[in-house]
């Protein structure tokens, strides 16, 4: 197989500018869409939603935590509740 024929896995991954762009590494974190929701990849409130066959259609990728921040989704509180805690005290300030 040439070099020309080797196919490359590409992931679609949401950036700062909630822009879709291609990447060759997959996203570290998953969020929904609609409800600007950002959390782990292994969070068990999106795989329910998913074993369920909801969620899908809306979920984006990021890859990282601060492009998803910058994005404008919030730390989901089923799988970061740390981080979500602190996002609320952060937001009951303002």
């Amino acid at each position: 197989m040439s070099s020309e024929e080797i196919k490359f896995k590409t992931y679609t991954l949401m950036g700062a500018d909630k822009q879709s762009y291609l990447s060759d590494k997959p996203g570290t974190y998953g969020g929904h869409r609609k409800s600007k929701i950002y959390g782990r990849m292994d969070c068990s409130a999106a795989l329910r939603a998913i074993e369920k066959g909801g969620y899908v259609k809306n979920r984006v990728f990021f890859a990282d935590e601060e492009t998803a921040i910058a994005a404008g989704f919030r730390p989901c509180g089923v799988c970061l509740p740390e981080k979500y805690t602190n996002w609320k005290k952060q937001k009951e300030e303002v």
